[in-house]
C-alpha cells in the first residue's frame, strides 16, 4: 500500500484538520478602485467609450458585488472617464446597495419596464450613445440582443480585451488568497487519501471531501470528482457511482472557494500495490507536468507550453496530438475568481506569459479501458519565472511525501 493511502476512519481524518483561514482578509476596497482605473486606461487606449459589466465574476472583480446572473438585468456601466454607474431591479436596490464596495449612482427599473431603455438613458447622460460600448464577454446572448435593439448608433464590441487584461495578472492580495485556498485543498486531498478502503464508494469520498473543506475553513467543496479504476480515464468523470477495489487507480479532482478565489488540485495514485504498467504511466505523467512547468517562462507564448509538453508525450509513445492513449485536453487553464479563466495553456494561444498570471498544469494521460492519470497543480508567474502554489506529487508510492506536517 502506498504511504498515506487508507488506514483512517473519516472521523479520525477530520480530526487531523484545522481551520486554515485565520489571518486572511478579502481583497481591500482600495484595490477595486485601482482595477477600475486600470480598466479606464485600457478603454482610452482602445477607443472604448464605456464598458458594460454584467452580473457574475466580472462584476465581482471590478466592484466587489457578488450577484448571481439571471434573466433580470443587474450590472454596472464604467465610462472611460468618470464615475461607475449601476443598473438594478428596483425591488433589489436595498440588497444591492448593501453589497456595494464602490460608490456610484444606482439606476433602477421596475418589473414592467425595459432595462435596455434605461441603459440607453444612462449612456445618453454620459454622452456616449454614438460611440463604442464594450460588453462584458460573459453577457448572455439575450441580453446582448436587447442591447443591440435599444442602443441604435452604438458600436458594441467585446469587452474581453479590457477585462482579461486586468484579471489575468493577479495582485499580491489575490495571490495570497489563492495560495491559502490551494494549501487548504492539498490538506483535504491528503485526508481523503487516508480514508480509502476496499468497498468505499465514490459518493462517500465526495461527502468526506466536502466535510474536510469545511474543516479547513471553506464553505465546502466548490466541485469534486472522484473516480476509481478504468473510470479514471474519463477526464471529467462518469455519471454512475463505483466502489473501490484493490489495485485500482484513484483520481480525485477538487477545490474550494476562499473570498471568491478558487483552488483546483488533482491527485492520482493506486489503492494497493501498483503494477509495472501503472508505475510507468504515472512517471510519464509526472514528467509531462514537469516539462510543461519548465517551458512556462516569461515572454513564452501560452501555446508553446502545450507544444513542449505534447512533443515530449509524443516522443514517449503517446498520441500523436490529442489521440489516445495520450493527452486529450490542453495543458492547463487560467484560474482566479473563475475556475477556468483566460488565457489558457493550449496550442495556438499567442498570449505571452507575464508576472501575475496563474495557470493549472495538468497534462492528463488517458489509457482507455485501463486508467487515466492527472497530476494537477497550479503555478503563478513571477519576475523570475514560474512558481508552484503546491508542490507536485512526490511518487506513486508516497504521493504526499513532500507536504509539511
Amino acid at each position: 500500500m502506498s504511504k498515506g493511502i487508507g488506514g483512517k476512519t473519516a472521523a479520525e481524518a477530520l480530526a487531523t484538520l484545522r481551520n486554515m483561514t485565520e489571518g486572511l482578509s478579502p481583497v481591500p476596497t482600495s484595490e477595486y478602485r485601482e482595477r477600475l482605473s486600470k480598466a479606464q486606461a485600457l478603454m482610452q487606449q482602445q477607443g472604448i467609450a464605456a464598458l458594460y459589466i454584467d452580473a457574475g465574476s466580472n462584476l465581482n472583480y471590478f466592484t466587489g458585488v457578488v450577484w448571481y446572473p439571471s434573466e433580470r438585468m443587474v450590472g454596472a456601466i464604467l465610462p472611460a472617464a468618470g464615475d461607475l454607474h449601476y443598473i438594478v431591479p428596483a425591488f433589489e436596490e436595498g440588497t444591492f446597495r448593501g453589497m456595494m464596495l464602490v460608490d456610484g449612482p444606482v439606476h433602477c427599473w421596475h418589473e414592467h419596464e425595459d432595462p435596455y431603455r434605461l441603459l440607453h438613458h444612462v449612456l445618453e447622460d454620459m454622452d456616449v450613445v454614438r460611440s463604442r460600448l464594450a460588453v462584458d464577454e460573459a453577457t448572455p446572448f439575450f441580453r446582448l440582443d436587447g442591447m443591440s435593439q435599444a442602443l441604435h448608433g452604438m458600436q458594441l464590441v467585446n469587452g474581453k480585451s479590457v477585462s482579461n487584461a486586468c484579471r489575468s495578472r493577479k495582485s499580491a492580495a489575490e495571490l495570497a488568497l489563492m495560495q491559502r485556498a490551494n494549501d487548504m485543498t492539498l490538506h483535504v486531498q491528503r485526508a481523503a487519501a487516508s480514508i480509502l478502503r476496499e468497498g468505499i464508494s465514490t459518493q462517500e469520498v465526495k461527502t468526506f471531501i466536502d466535510q474536510a473543506h469545511q474543516a479547513v475553513g471553506a464553505s465546502g467543496s466548490d466541485f469534486c470528482i472522484v473516480l476509481f479504476g478504468p473510470d479514471t480515464a474519463f477526464p471529467h468523470g462518469v455519471k454512475y457511482p463505483k466502489t473501490l477495489a484493490a489495485g485500482e487507480m484513484v483520481l480525485i479532482d477538487t477545490g474550494c472557494n476562499l473570498y471568491g478565489y478558487r483552488s483546483d488540485i488533482t491527485r492520482t495514485y493506486v489503492f494497493g500495490e501498483a503494477s509495472a504498467r501503472q508505475r510507468e504511466v504515472w512517471v510519464h505523467e509526472q514528467t509531462a507536468q514537469r516539462v510543461a512547468y519548465e517551458a512556462a517562462q516569461l515572454g513564452t507564448p501560452c501555446g508553446a507550453v502545450d507544444d513542449a509538453m505534447r512533443a515530449w508525450v509524443t516522443a514517449a509513445g503517446y498520441g500523436p496530438a490529442y489521440a489516445l492513449p495520450g493527452v486529450p485536453h490542453r495543458t492547463g487553464h487560467g484560474i482566479g475568481l473563475d475556475i477556468h479563466e483566460s488565457p489558457n495553456l493550449v496550442g495556438n494561444d499567442p498570449t505571452p506569459l507575464a508576472p501575475g498570471m496563474c495557470f493549472s498544469v495538468e497534462p492528463m494521460i488517458c489509457v482507455p479501458g485501463e486508467f487515466g492519470i492527472r497530476h494537477e497543480d497550479h503555478i503563478y508567474m513571477t519576475e523570475q519565472g514560474p512558481r508552484w502554489f503546491t508542490q507536485p506529487a512526490l511518487s506513486i508510492d508516497d504521493p504526499f511525501g513532500n507536504m509539511a506536517a
